[in-house]
């Protein structure tokens, strides 16, 4: 791990650069609100600025497809993901529901109309009938299935009960499933290796501020990005079929983005 005092201060300017970035475009989005300005041009300048503010370049295979209403469904990694994600997917989050307690990035969240979802049963018919309202007004939700993240070297089976919106139809068409991978793939240029993976990775019993005070230490990273084919719940037999499919999908993917086999990856930088 980088521990020289220059690192340090990157991790401190980026910090800062994060807080006031964060406070600003949630005063922004309040106003927008307020005003009733479609706020997810916004959003997505955020995410585009952080990802440059954390060194990120983002490289896209692929593309987010128009069909409407859409899911985009992603493994998942770390809490840096949404960054990422949210940089290239023109969508809305769908994530768990303990994320709201976060600080900041719950604060970020809330911002940026997630769906929260949580384990009480109540709370989980509450959620899916505000997914299914952000469907049949068209809209886009992103999701990552394994409901938590991995160590950056597997990827977690996908809940089918997660996809239990997608065997619904709106305004008689059926919700169009997208799969996507994600890879961090390179630190300042070398091939990220199994013993670094754990510091883009979160998960297991990592605490949040230790692991992101860390992760503000990398130099420049490279994360890559592929889009899937989209599908339907009807042309794979239902949402376990569904699951099992984007399930696999994501995890090929993922495999040749971390051993270099996907080409013609686009390098994309944020404005």
């Amino acid at each position: 791990m980088p521990s020289a005092p220059t690192y340090t201060v990157l991790a401190a300017v980026r910090f800062a650069l994060f807080l006031i970035c964060t406070l600003s475009i949630v005063i922004l989005i309040s106003i927008m609100r307020l005003l009733f300005i479609e706020t997810a041009p916004a959003r997505r300048a955020y995410y585009r600025v952080m990802a440059r503010v954390l060194g990120f370049e983002l490289k896209i295979k692929g593309a987010q497809v128009k069909d409407r209403p859409l899911l985009v469904v992603c493994n998942h990694i770390s809490y840096l993901d949404i960054v990422v994600v949210g940089a290239t997917v023109k969508g809305e989050f769908i994530a768990r529901g303990d994320m709201a307690d976060w600080p900041f990035f719950g604060l970020m969240a809330k911002t940026g109309r997630t769906v929260f979802i949580d384990r009480k049963r109540t709370s989980t018919a509450t959620a899916r009938d505000t997914i299914q309202d952000r469907l049949n007004a068209g809209g886009t939700l992103i999701m990552f299935p394994e409901s938590t993240s991995g160590d950056g070297n597997h990827i977690l089976p996908f809940k089918s009960a997660l996809f239990t919106v997608a065997e619904r139809e709106v305004k008689g068409r059926p919700v169009t499933v997208q799969p996507m991978s994600i890879a961090y793939t390179r630190h300042n240029g070398l091939p990220i290796g199994v013993g670094w993976r754990a510091f883009y990775a979160w998960y297991g019993d990592m605490t949040l501020g230790p692991h992101l005070w860390q992760a503000l230490k990398l130099g420049r990273s490279t994360i890559e990005v592929e889009f899937h084919a989209p599908v339907t719940a009807a042309e794979m037999g239902g949402r376990k079929g569904l699951a099992a499919h984007c399930h696999k999908v994501s995890a090929e993917g993922f495999s040749r983005l971390l051993s270099g086999r996907s080409k013609a990856l686009a390098p994309v930088s944020p404005p």
